[in-house]
């Protein structure tokens, strides 16, 4: 299913961490909050993810697509991704290892469990915690306006940024004034 978001992986602690490109990732339930990623069991980050069975979910946006693309075709066994990318950490709130600061969005997550299905494991999480950007908190309007945020997606080989908006939930059979 295409678009998907093109999100930025945390995982590790504070000492020791790595970003890994993911675009295979959603929301699995509302209550409790969990979501999963799905990684190759040969990726560097496949094995600390497994080791300390937490990760964050970063969000990206516009101005993060080249140090996202570069985190999908770089690995971290080979070099320091935030180094090589200039992105900055965030100490994170309920897990170990360590947020992008330049993220509108970075949802903090404990794994549940771990399901095989060929050439991806899926990590099944609960979320311990959402890291928002006050930035994009309109106090006008009591909401926090994630689209100002230029969200990136990928689609088959290619980024796009977050389109216009089309309507909101209900749209479709709410009645006029």
């Amino acid at each position: 299913v295409y678009p998907a978001p093109a999100v930025l992986v945390t995982c590790g602690n504070a000492e020791s961490s790595n970003l890994l490109t993911v675009a295979w990732t959603g929301t699995i339930c509302t209550n409790p909050a969990m979501l999963y990623i799905s990684v190759r069991p040969e990726r560097h980050s496949y094995g600390i993810i497994k080791s300390n069975m937490q990760f964050t979910v970063n969000l990206t946006t516009e101005s993060m697509v080249r140090a996202t693309d570069l985190c999908g075709v770089r690995s971290g066994a080979d070099c320091d991704k935030w180094e090589l990318t200039g992105l900055h950490k965030y100490p994170g709130v309920g897990v170990q290892c360590p947020a992008v600061a330049e993220s509108p969005i970075s949802i903090e997550c404990r794994v549940k469990s771990i399901l095989s299905l060929g050439s991806h494991d899926m990590f099944i999480a609960e979320v311990v915690d959402v890291l928002a950007d006050e930035s994009y908190f309109n106090p006008e309007t009591d909401r926090f306006e994630l689209e100002r945020s230029g969200l990136a997606s990928y689609s088959h080989g290619a980024y796009f940024a977050q389109g216009a908006q089309l309507g909101t939930f209900g749209f479709s059979v709410r009645k006029k004034s």
